[in-house]
This record gives structure tokens, C-alpha cells and sequence, in this order.
């Protein structure tokens, strides 16, 4: 029954620890009211959570395969009492980046869950478990929309001081309702990090969780502020709008990770970058306010879907080092959080409008693009790869002039010959010498006309034994129809020799580029 509950209990979790993350940007339409704040400084404060809530991702997540995600979700909402006070009674910007700097740990218990949940399911549902336990993100959308409300009836400081409680609460209901016997992973943080910085797929998931989730937070955090400041909206329209931005993000998020468990994760992902560049290069011409919403749901859809996408990825390509992948990840999305605000700050304050940062995510989302496309490709050359080096026939591959290009492991085996010793030569270095050239030249027209030959040959090992084949041989076509290689396969049929008898090709030959 405890196992049952670690999804509902940790999406709760993350819906308290992203609620508190985004207090001070909720709030700073009141909060700019009694604390003088620089405006070039606004973009710094709203992303300030997110430099420890990104950065410390990577020791919690790594923590909670240590000692168990309960500890650490414990461990956290106590943490977050200290800067939560502190914040409330807050007198200048210093104390606001101090504790803002802090609440951070509300955003870095992210990465506990993601590390957690995946020990209780199989890896086919990983994908949705994932995407649940993604819509957390709501915490954002609660703080946003509720925040302001009850700040007009009590005022910023006790609006914020009510979320010592709800930190409590929650600090005692995992101590009662956390899995005390959760799996324990104790391989050393530095180990794990070396078994995978050197994957490239890991730094794209990065890329791509920087673009998605980094939209997400970036928005969230910036939106309040910028449609009061550029659109004149009253302080509770805005905290509404952004709600609505941060729940159209959240509860997409699972239907993502579905997807992704029905189809393929990588096509999906294809079609969410190209719905990131073309609603940023919206949001670069200065829309009005009509235009301005379409850009930034379009931006809350493809988010949502692809947040829950590379999570379905990641388990998928990491099956065993998902903890610190997931932290990684997680780390470089929060980071993308915290660095748009800041480039639409300087960009705005230098030019006077948004137009260029909106264009450069456009093209970091189309040059992702052209990396998922890059990735899909390579994901099927690999499987052609394997299907090449696993299988147990020997096969070669000759260019139209009978050099040979290419030998799989099976190869080897039957013949004695590495890869190294036959590529650039011909494969008249295996002849036996009992076939005749007139026995050739048949099977060479059988070819040019059919494209294709089956048959038994004898053949010799590098070590002089001589051993009965059953060969294919099939040409390769350009899209013009010109023959561009030749790949033939064979197994060793020395004791169970194949009967000629039978219709279609009784007298089976040998091609003479490929055989001697």
C-alpha cells in the first residue's frame, strides 16, 4: 500500500515545492509597492530561484537514490521554512535576492521524484508515471493565481508567512506516508557522472529540457511583470493569464509522456520544436495583446508536450544511470529558466523591445530541431548497425568494382578473416578452387538480369580448411537504378548440405566479384 501512494504523495510534493519557488514573482507586482526595487534589477530577482533550484537538482536527485526520496522531501520543506520567513519580513532588495537565492530548494525537488518513481514501474509506462509526477508544475500556476488574491485581502508579507504552514504539513506527511524501504542506489556521485558525461545523447536531452522546461519557468516567472508593465493589465488579469499559461504547460505535460510511450519519442519531439520557433518568431514582432496569447499558449502546448517527452527519453536511453541523468537534465532546465529573463531584461534595455530575444529562441528551438532530426536518423542507421553486427550469417559488402567495404563480426567467425586483413581486397581471397569460371559466368548473368543469387559454393578459411556455403547475393540500387554495391550473406552448410532439387534457380552459382 505505501508504494501505492509514492506517485499521488510526490506530485503533491512537487505542486508545495513549486509553489513556494515562485512566491517572490507572483508577489512583486505588491511586494515593488513598499520595497523600492531598481527596474533593471526586477529580471535578477524573479531569477534568482532558479539559479540553486537548477543547480542543486543534480545533488538531490543523486541523494535520493542515497537515502530514499522521503529523507530528502523531509529534509527540504524544512529547509525552506528559513528563507520562506525571511522573505515575509523582507525590508530591502537584499534580503529578497538573499532569500529568493534559497528558495531554490523548492525547485531542485524536482529531480527527487523523477529519480524515485521509476524504481516502482516498468520502463513502457515510465513515460506517463513521469508526466503525472510533471504536472507538479501546477504549484507554479496555484502560487500565480491564488498569491495576488489573498495578497489584496492580507497583504504580501502574511500571504507569504501561510506557506510555513502548508511546509509543515507536508514535512510530517512524508515522515508518515514516505517509503521507508525505497531501493537504494550508494554508487558514487563522481562514478555515475563519469559512466555518462561523455554521452552526447545526454547533452542534447540537456539542450532540449534548457529549451522546454526553460520556456516554461522563464514565462512563468516573467509574465506577471511584463503584461502589468507592457499591456496595462491590472495585477490579478496578469496572475491570471500566467496561471492560465502554467496549467495549459502542466497538464499537458502527462499527455506527453503518453505520447511518448504510444509513439515515437523523438518524431514527437520534432513537431514540438518547430511549434517553439514558430510562435517565438510571433512573439518577436511585438503582437498585440491577441497575437501575444497565441504565441504564448503555442509556447505553454509545445513546453507541456515536451518536458514530458524527454523524460519518457531519458529512462529509455539511460535505463540504468537515470538518477543522475535525470538530475543533469533537470539541473540544465532549470538553468534555462534563469537565463532568458536576464537576456530579455538586457536585450529590452539596450533596444527598447523584446523582438530580438523572442528571435534568438526561435532559432536555439530550429537548430534543436535540426539535432532531434539528426538523432532520429542515427537512431535508425543504429539499429541497421546492429541487425548488421548481431546476427549470425557472415555478410560482406563489395563496391561495384568486387572491393570489399565491409565485414560483420559473423564474418570473422566462419571465415577466420578480421575486418582489418580483407577490406580493399576482393573475396577471391576465400576461393577453393572448385568451381569453374563457366560456373561463374552463369551465375554473373543471373545476377544482371534477375539482381539477385542463391546458391551452395565451397569456400576456403584463412586457415586452408575448405567448408560448403549457402550463399545470397543481392545488388544494391541507386534511385536511378545503377547497381552502386553488392552484399552477400552466407552460412556454413558443411553438414547439412542443401538439396538442389526443386523449381526456380536448381543450379545455383557463386557471383565471381564476390567469390573466388
Amino acid at each position: 500500500m505505501n508504494k501505492k501512494v509514492q506517485l499521488p504523495l510526490q506530485t503533491m510534493n512537487l505542486v508545495l515545492g513549486f509553489m513556494v519557488w515562485v512566491i517572490i514573482s507572483a508577489l512583486l507586482p505588491f511586494i515593488k509597492e513598499d520595497i523600492s526595487i531598481p527596474a533593471d534589477r526586477l529580471a535578477i530577482l524573479t531569477a534568482i530561484p532558479v539559479v540553486l533550484g537548477s543547480i542543486l537538482r543534480l545533488p538531490l536527485g543523486y541523494y535520493a537514490n542515497i537515502v530514499g526520496a522521503r529523507i530528502v522531501f523531509i529534509a527540504s520543506f524544512i529547509l525552506l521554512l528559513f528563507p520562506v520567513y525571511f522573505i515575509s519580513a523582507a525590508s530591502s532588495f537584499t534580503h529578497l535576492v538573499i532569500g529568493g537565492l534559497f528558495l531554490g530548494v523548492g525547485g531542485a525537488v524536482f529531480s527527487v521524484g523523477v529519480t524515485s518513481l521509476p524504481k516502482y514501474y516498468s520502463k513502457e509506462k515510465l513515460g506517463l508515471v513521469n508526466g503525472i509526477y510533471g504536472m507538479g508544475n501546477v504549484g507554479t500556476a496555484i502560487t500565480t493565481f491564488a498569491a495576488p488574491v489573498i495578497a489584496t485581502q492580507i497583504g504580501w508579507s502574511k500571504t507569504i508567512q501561510l506557506y510555513l504552514i502548508l511546509l509543515l504539513a507536508f514535512a510530517v506527511l512524508n515522515v508518515f506516508l514516505g517509503d521507508r524501504k525505497e531501493t537504494k542506489v550508494k554508487t558514487p556521485l563522481m562514478e555515475q557522472i563519469k559512466g555518462v558525461y561523455k554521452n552526447e545523447k545526454l547533452w542534447f536531452f540537456s539542450l532540449f529540457y534548457f529549451i522546454t522546461f526553460g520556456s516554461f519557468v522563464a514565462f512563468t516567472v516573467y509574465l506577471p511583470n511584463f503584461l502589468v508593465t507592457n499591456f496595462e493589465l491590472a495585477k490579478v488579469d496578469a496572475g491570471m493569464r500566467t496561471a492560465g499559461f502554467i496549467v495549459a504547460a502542466t497538464f499537458l505535460r502527462p499527455v506527453g509522456g503518453w505520447l511518448a510511450d504510444k509513439f515515437k519519442p523523438l518524431f514527437l519531439l520534432m513537431g514540438v520544436f518547430v511549434g517553439l520557433t514558430i510562435a517565438a518568431i510571433i512573439l518577436a514582432f511585438s503582437p498585440s495583446i491577441g497575437l501575444y496569447t497565441v504565441g504564448c499558449l503555442t509556447i505553454a502546448v509545445c513546453a507541456g508536450l515536451g518536458n514530458g517527452i524527454i523524460f519518457k527519453l531519458v529512462p529509455f536511453y539511460f535505463n540504468k544511470q537515470a538518477g543522475i541523468v535525470n538530475g543533469i537534465v533537470s539541473m540544465m532546465g532549470g538553468l534555462g529558466g534563469f537565463f532568458p529573463p536576464l537576456m530579455l531584461s538586457f536585450i529590452h534595455s539596450v533596444t527598447g523591445q523584446y523582438s530580438i530575444g523572442f528571435m534568438a529562441l526561435s532559432q536555439v528551438a530550429l537548430a534543436s530541431l535540426v539535432i532531434v532530426v539528426w538523432m532520429y536518423f542515427q537512431d535508425k542507421l543504429a539499429i541497421s548497425s546492429e541487425v548488421f553486427n548481431s546476427t549470425g550469417q557472415g555478410i560482406l559488402v563489395t563496391d561495384v568494382s568486387g572491393r570489399i567495404n565491409a565485414v560483420n563480426p559473423a564474418f570473422t567467425n566462419l571465415t577466420g578473416y578480421t575486418e582489418e586483413e580483407v577490406i580493399g581486397k576482393n573475396p577471391s581471397v576465400l576461393k577453393s578452387g572448385r568451381q569453374s569460371g563457366e560456373f561463374y559466368g552463369r551465375m554473373w548473368a543471373e545476377i544482371k538480369a534477375q539482381g539477385s543469387w542463391q546458391g551452395e559454393i565451397w569456400n576456403r578459411r584463412k586457415n586452408g580448411e575448405e567448408f560448403l556455403e549457402l550463399l545470397t547475393i543481392n545488388a544494391v540500387k541507386d534511385d536511378s537504378g545503377d547497381v552502386v554495391q553488392y552484399v552477400g550473406t552466407f552460412s556454413d552448410i558443411t553438414a547439412k548440405p542443401i538439396s538442389r532439387s526443386g523449381g526456380g534457380n536448381q543450379n545455383f552459382k557463386p557471383n565471381p566479384q564476390l567469390q573466388g
